[in-house]
């Protein structure tokens, strides 16, 4: 497999001690070894790399979130040139994002492929239901095994970690299941809070970034997912991000956009000139109504009662607003 040399030579995660083979000697070139991480931690870093150090090659599916972010760091430790981060590029996946993920990789020093493909041709994930992120997760990480396979790599990662587990329904876990993808943070206990640590002590620029689920999780459930509603929640984001704001939602009720922002950035989003812009940039964008949710930033607000949709799960504010009772003062 030809691989493309590290992008950053003074990168956090030194590789200059690489073996013939093109591994890491993680005792005197692993950022996660060097004393920087609680021991605890960094025995449950080391386990990871251990048990990764015993493929051939892998290829890990590869957002630009630091959970996958951490596993590829400590599989190009473990594996050095033998370790590819694979990004499935489709509709559900915001430009922004994409970059991310291509800087990410460079950061760690990884090779990065891009892959392609559309949920959109799988009528089951548009139809969207309870089970969206099955189908979604079922044929991204499908897209992951043929690049593997075009790579001959036999073994694929993903990022699930210890505390992704036991937090209700997770039906795109089942797939990690059904396809026998590796999910070495979880093998190994590491829980979210841990993974961060280990990607601070890696230097990575993404150790505090918050999870990001797929756009297709700003579409209730029940609503058909579309490349127009995807494509208008994309742009609208964005256009939240340029404004400064950190934390946030643009919920797509059929032509409502529902504002969700944390707590910590209510002031600024009640700010008399950012409702009047964001009401005329998002109205262009083709909302017919633009509304802030005085509940804030809640993951998964648009997921039926039962569900915590994969990155973004939690209860439903409401399902749909056009249905609900508001009280009318009288």
């Amino acid at each position: 497999m030809q691989s493309q040399p590290d992008a950053d030579p003074d990168a956090a995660v030194d590789a200059s001690d690489s073996g013939a083979d093109g591994g890491t000697d993680r005792d005197s070139g692993s950022a996660a070894a060097n004393g920087a991480l609680d021991p605890t931690i960094r025995a449950k870093a080391d386990a990871v790399r251990d048990s990764l150090s015993d493929c051939d090659g892998v290829l890990v599916a590869f957002s630009g979130g630091v959970d996958s972010s951490v596993v590829a760091a400590l599989a190009h430790d473990a594996l050095g040139a033998d370790a590819v981060a694979c990004t499935a590029k489709s509709e559900t996946l915001p430009a922004a994002e994409l970059d991310d993920a291509r800087r990410v990789a460079a950061e760690i020093g990884i090779h990065h492929e891009i892959v392609e493909f559309s949920e959109l041709d799988n009528p089951d994930f548009v139809e969207n239901d309870g089970d969206r992120c099955y189908h979604c997760r079922t044929m991204r990480l499908g897209r992951m095994y043929e690049a593997a396979a075009d790579l001959g790599i036999e073994t694929v990662c993903d990022g699930t970690n210890a505390s992704d587990h036991g937090s209700g329904h997770r039906p795109g876990l089942q797939a990690v299941e059904e396809l026998d993808v590796r999910s070495p943070l979880s093998a190994h206990g590491i829980e979210k809070e841990e993974v961060r640590a280990i990607a601070d002590a890696y230097g990575l620029s993404v150790a505090e970034k918050p999870s990001m689920a797929c756009l297709s999780s700003r579409i209730p459930t029940g609503l058909d997912v579309t490349e127009e509603r995807l494509t208008r929640v994309e742009r609208a984001e964005n256009a939240l991000r340029e404004w400064g704001f950190s934390q946030f939602r643009v919920r797509d009720h059929d032509g409502l956009a529902r504002i969700e922002i944390a707590t910590e950035e209510l002031d600024a989003a009640l700010d008399h000139d950012f409702v009047v812009a964001v009401r005329e940039r998002l109205s262009d964008l083709g909302f017919e109504h633009v509304t802030l949710d005085l509940h804030g930033y809640r993951t998964g607000s648009v997921s039926p009662d039962d569900e915590r949709a994969d990155g973004d799960g939690g209860d439903p504010v409401v399902e749909n607003v056009f249905d609900a009772d508001y009280p009318t003062g009288k």
